[in-house]
């Protein structure tokens, strides 16, 4: 790996299409032996940098290594140090598991008997000696999925892109996918994982990087990006939704901030400081008024209005080329 200590490592990456600018200033930073979620819209650049990190494209301007290697002036090199899993599997169907798997081996220069042997080394490994035998036409989406992370793989690189692995999945399969993932960082391997599931990300990742508009406006651990928005947050559910206006106030007045409201949900939600205070606060000041919630939570923000908030903040607030610390 890279002498830096960093598996993966991109500096001012810079990418334009005609008059589009997909990555402008990319920063990423990626220790060995973890997960880094790479989180954003659409169009916000992570395809491209995906593509650029994995030698698929050159950057206009800025520099980025993979396992210690440029990925312009050693992109062979690279290559070979890295697997890369798409969001759509790359299996033949007609083909059963393990006979892919000795394709994609072949592929790799290994020979037959070393390609076999990896095969059925990979199959145990992700679960799938019993249905190696079987037509990868009749997996069920987790199944392909595993098998899919089973090819890229075939080399034991040390670097693993992931580009939204379980887009399409339903729970089940889902889950398969995270305790693979899991099962390939505890051996030391590095994941850099792009995906539309926040959830996913604080499941999985060590490290999240949020991208706006070609470059990170916000990154650290899953806890820590939750602090950068307020720490805890109470959220008060009401019987009626007529009691919503008085309830916000009240709300407000406690968390020393506006309140936020949703009347479908009867739901007020708000950041407090000191939340054993103001959970008590609350409560005394309801009842004072003569309202008796349904339900009183206190909670950590989830990663989806972390996510809505420094996205929403930026295209609302931030200036060009402005970044929003986390």
């Amino acid at each position: 790996m890279g002498s830096s200590g960093y598996a993966v490592l991109g500096e001012g990456l810079r990418k334009r299409y005609g008059d589009t600018e997909a990555l402008a200033g990319f920063d990423l930073a990626v220790p060995e032996g973890t997960v880094c979620g790479l989180l954003g819209p659409n169009g916000a650049g992570k395809t491209t940098a995906v593509r650029i990190l994995t030698t698929l494209l050159r950057p206009d301007g800025g520099r980025a290594e993979v396992a210690g290697f440029d990925v312009v002036r050693q992109a062979a090199q690279a290559r070979r140090r890295f697997g890369l899993i798409g969001q759509h599997a790359a299996l033949d169907e007609v083909l059963s598991g393990r006979q892919n798997l000795v394709m994609f081996g072949r592929l790799y220069h290994l020979s037959v008997a070393r390609a076999r042997r990896r095969a059925d080394e990979l199959l145990e490994r992700f679960g799938l000696a019993d249905t190696g035998s079987k037509p990868v036409g009749r997996y069920s989406g987790g199944m392909r999925r595993r098998l899919d992370l089973a090819a890229g793989l075939i080399l034991s690189p040390p670097v693993l892109f992931l580009d939204e692995p379980t887009t399409g999945l339903d729970p089940r399969g889902r889950n398969e996918v995270w305790t693979a993932v899991g099962s390939l960082v505890a051996e030391g391997a590095t994941v850099l994982l792009t995906t539309q599931y926040l959830e996913e990300a604080d499941q999985l990742a060590g490290k999240i990087c949020v991208i706006d508009s070609g470059r990170v406006i916000a990154e650290g651990s899953p806890g820590e990006l939750r602090s950068a928005i307020g720490g805890d947050r109470i959220d008060v559910v009401l019987r009626t939704a007529g009691e919503l206006p008085a309830a916000a106030a009240i709300v407000a007045r406690v968390a020393g901030t506006e309140a936020e409201t949703d009347r479908d949900t009867r739901r007020i939600s708000a950041p407090v400081r000191d939340r054993v205070a103001a959970l008590t606060e609350i409560v005394r000041a309801l009842d004072d008024a003569g309202i008796t919630p349904e339900d009183v939570v206190l909670r950590r923000p989830t990663l989806d209005e972390v996510f809505l908030r420094l996205i929403g903040h930026r295209s609302e607030h931030a200036e060009p080329g402005q970044e929003v610390q986390a």
